[in-house]
């Protein structure tokens, strides 16, 4: 096949056997080859400038820099950069920090190997790679008032086990203020106590422990 026809793609995944079994899958591939694994997401940005792939994969949660932030900085530098998630996590806020941040697919792990390889052709040709299911969760999310800054940092704490005195003390805010936040952050979550507040924002994604 010619070279030129030959998609090149970067593998980001902090577990090696996951990563060296993509490789595997993909190298099988004639219009496919690996050009890079990165391990961390400060090592894919280093190896996409590096290696200017066709397409990159992209886990979420990985050390020193997440999937979000290598993304988002990879776009940035890159406008036209062709990644697809590649990730064990579907809550709705994952899938959206994730478009959002300039991914053009989403695909979970658990993904048939020729639904993987689908997407990546799909993904060089261009167009954008959703299935129905992550789909349906975005349009979910996007239907759901969006936290505040403020609030992200007062719902971190809650999960954190922090009282409303603890919160005022480390966000340097009245009680009385903190107190408006989760009124807040209980009404966009659409639940009615602190309790419910934890786990529905670790459901969806908002925050992680």
């Amino acid at each position: 096949m010619n070279q030129s026809n030959i998609i090149r793609v970067l593998v980001a995944d902090d577990h090696p056997v996951v990563a060296q079994g993509l490789v595997a899958l993909l190298e099988c591939e004639a219009d496919i080859t690996v050009v890079g694994q990165a391990y961390d997401g400060c090592q894919a940005v280093e190896l996409f400038r590096q290696h200017q792939p066709d397409v990159t994969l992209m886990d979420l949660r990985m050390p020193q820099m997440d999937g979000v932030a290598a993304i988002t900085a990879i776009c940035t530098e890159c406008d036209n950069a062709r990644i697809i998630v590649l990730t064990t996590y579907d809550s709705d806020e994952d899938i959206y920090r994730g478009l959002r941040a300039g991914a053009k697919g989403y695909l979970l792990k658990d993904a048939e190997p020729d639904e993987l390889l689908v997407a990546i052709r799909t993904v060089h040709s261009g167009k954008k790679y959703i299935p129905p299911d992550i789909g349906a969760k975005l349009a979910e999310r996007m239907s759901n008032p969006q936290l505040s800054d403020r609030e992200l940092e007062v719902v971190r704490l809650m999960v954190a086990g922090k009282s409303t005195q603890e919160i005022s003390t480390a966000l340097s805010i009245a009680e009385s203020t903190v107190k408006f936040h989760v009124n807040n952050i209980l009404s966009k979550l659409g639940v009615s106590d602190r309790t419910q507040a934890i786990i529905a924002a670790l459901k969806r994604g908002i925050v992680s422990i």
